[in-house]
């Protein structure tokens, strides 16, 4: 599909080689679980660098959780400090703990259970590697400082959809036998969906785009990802890669994003932005 195909033009990790190891479709799979999806959506987010959080992950997971209300859902999103005290007095947001690691199995079972959605969602989450470890992108062990998500994913009887840009993010365990040749701890942790793209953020304006398609109305229509980076910059956050807080994603300009939402707007049929 052409959105697919946008989505990792760039081939900045090497998700175009991910990409040949998926059924096509996978974005348009992705959005049918999310129309048919009712009450709570967990969207899990936040991946640890230095003492902080970086822009990937939380801007898409922002994306999501505001056009999720639009449609009627109820989203959460779930992440571990700091970036939950960041997030909780403008989202409804369930934390993570880094004590609950040590039974984070029973955690995620009492909040399924408690919580019982209908769809996860990971975008730029932390997944646990074949030696047990949460690994970043330069291999570096993260686990002191990233709490699990992983069991929500492994316990949960609902549908669920992973997002990616590298290999070590929950749902690359789908492909991380193809993923050898990367020069990357992958993840273990899989999905019944994943979406790959050059930056994570943007598999968000994928899925938007196309359903909005399903629900006749222009989802991406409002985003702003220079007010959600701004946003996110004054409580912190961090480039994932040049470790600055800067307006980027993975050292792009915000404007990469903004582009990529005019060119997906313009496949779906929609007007594109013009004074954001």
């Amino acid at each position: 599909m052409q959105i697919e195909d946008l989505l990792v033009e760039k081939d900045l990790r090497g998700m175009k080689f991910a990409q040949s190891c998926l059924k096509s479709g996978y974005y348009y799979r992705a959005a049918k679980l999310i129309n048919k999806a009712t009450g709570t959506v967990l969207i899990g987010t936040g991946f640890p660098v230095l003492d902080t959080f970086e822009t990937d992950g939380p801007v898409g997971a922002i994306v999501l959780y505001n056009a999720f209300l639009k449609i009627g859902l109820s989203p959460v999103l779930v992440c571990g400090e700091p970036l939950y005290s960041a997030l909780i007095e403008e989202y409804d947001c369930l934390r993570l703990n880094l004590d609950n690691n040590i039974n984070a199995e029973h955690f995620a079972k009492s909040a399924l259970a408690d919580i019982e959605p209908s769809l996860l969602i990971s975008i730029e989450r932390p997944g646990l590697t074949l030696d047990g470890t949460y690994r970043n992108m330069f291999g570096d062990d993260i686990t002191a400082r990233c709490a699990s998500f992983d069991d929500f994913f492994n316990f949960s009887i609902c549908p669920s959809i992973g997002i990616g840009d590298g290999g070590n993010e929950i749902g690359m365990g789908n492909i991380s036998h193809h993923l050898t040749s990367h020069n990357i701890m992958t993840s273990q942790t899989c999905c019944d969906e994943l979406l790959v793209a050059d930056v994570s953020n943007w598999a968000a304006y994928g899925i938007l785009g196309l359903l909005s398609l399903m629900k006749k109305e222009d989802l991406l229509a409002d985003v702003n990802p220079l007010k959600i980076l701004k946003y996110l910059s004054s409580k912190g956050s961090v480039d994932g890669v040049t470790k600055l807080n800067t307006l980027t994603e993975d050292s792009l300009s915000y404007t990469e994003g903004l582009e990529l939402i005019n060119k997906i707007r313009t496949l779906c049929g929609f007007q594109q932005i013009s004074n954001l």
